[in-house]
């Protein structure tokens, strides 16, 4: 793992009360799920399912998919190490700039790994390079915030069906634009979907994730999974969440209607280029200085934590990602940089 993910708080002596590295929304109401996992806190004395059938039949439940096309992970991460090796030495193509786990899992597992900073166009015949056997993306990619087209990614991956398409929609629930469904995905044969419980409910200690797609694909996926690489903890909140029909914990309209607001205050700053972004989500770039010197006044003068961006491939040392946080928080945030810049 390349040291620089969001949230690492832990590096700083000062109290941290505005955390923005991190593109899980932190305000969110996990008191029921806290309850319920307090009740089965007596099941660790026992082993978990060694595949965690149970929840991955709930999920194709809620989908409408068939069996087989469900494939539960340790999170998104395990999931994206899983795919790696389970397609170990593949032409792979990544579109940059992205999650840095892609390219980490892919060179771990002998890829010969190539960027990507464009996808072909409509009028190309969405032609990608000859020799790509697997292509990955985030949609809505971090740390951009920008979503591929939906009727534009059917075209690339029926015009490309040499190509496996990994496919990351952890951020799925973050943004309105439409995306492939796991029911439509299932149904291409070179389509796999990652989906994050972590991120949609706010429960990133208990890492919780899972891919979608052809039934063929995902057999080959289980034959390199770790028996019990899903905790027991971790499959009863994903069983609570779904029987329970727990609804989205946020708003997205009104949190991304915050988001713009955010945005646009930031652009008022001056001395920042701000990237328009489809989810909750932005990346900004600071014109003079470096972001590791706005984040250690930020963290220390203000409690405020944001995510240095300079580790994303073809990016440098004056990108910062932030995600928005509360009305009283992203003012707090508006006000610090507003200080650092001036």
């Amino acid at each position: 793992m390349i040291d620089g993910h969001g949230d690492d708080f832990y590096k700083f002596n000062c109290p941290i009360t505005a955390n923005f590295s991190s593109n899980v929304y932190g305000r969110v109401d996990l008191s029921r799920l806290k309850a319920h996992l307090c009740e089965c806190i007596g099941e660790i004395g026992s082993y978990p399912e060694p595949e965690p059938y149970t929840l991955e039949a709930c999920i194709a439940s809620s989908h409408h998919l068939p069996s087989g096309t469900v494939c539960v992970t340790n999170g998104a991460t395990e999931a994206i190490y899983l795919i790696a090796q389970t397609f170990r030495g593949t032409n792979t193509a990544i579109l940059q700039p992205t999650f840095s786990e892609y390219a980490d899992a892919c060179h771990m597992h002998g890829h010969r790994v190539s960027s990507l900073y464009q996808l072909p166009k409509e009028q190309d015949g969405y032609r990608l390079p000859d020799d790509v056997r697997m292509l990955w993306l985030c949609n809505p990619n971090n740390p951009t915030g920008t979503v591929v087209d939906k009727e534009y990614m059917c075209g690339l991956v029926e015009h490309n069906p040499q190509v496996c398409f990994v496919i990351d929609q952890s951020y799925e629930y973050f943004t309105l634009c439409p995306l492939f469904s796991s029911a439509e995905a299932a149904e291409y044969p070179n389509v796999l979907l990652l989906h994050s419980m972590t991120k949609r409910y706010a429960i990133p200690g208990l890492r919780l994730g899972y891919v979608t797609g052809n039934s063929g694909l995902l057999k080959r996926l289980r034959t390199n999974r770790m028996p019990w690489s899903v905790n027991r903890l971790a499959i009863e909140a994903g069983l609570f969440l779904m029987e329970n029909d727990v609804p989205a914990p946020l708003d997205i309209a009104a949190y991304l209607q915050e988001t713009a607001h955010l945005c646009k205050a930031l652009k008022a700053i001056g001395g920042l280029d701000v990237w328009d972004t489809q989810t909750h989500f932005m990346l900004v770039r600071l014109r003079v200085g470096k972001v590791s010197a706005l984040k250690k006044f930020l963290a220390e003068e203000h409690g405020i934590l944001i995510r240095d961006a300079s580790n994303f491939v073809g990016l440098n040392e004056q990108f910062f990602r932030i995600a928005a946080q509360t009305p009283e928080e992203n003012n707090r945030l508006v006000a610090a940089i507003t200080e650092f810049v001036i």
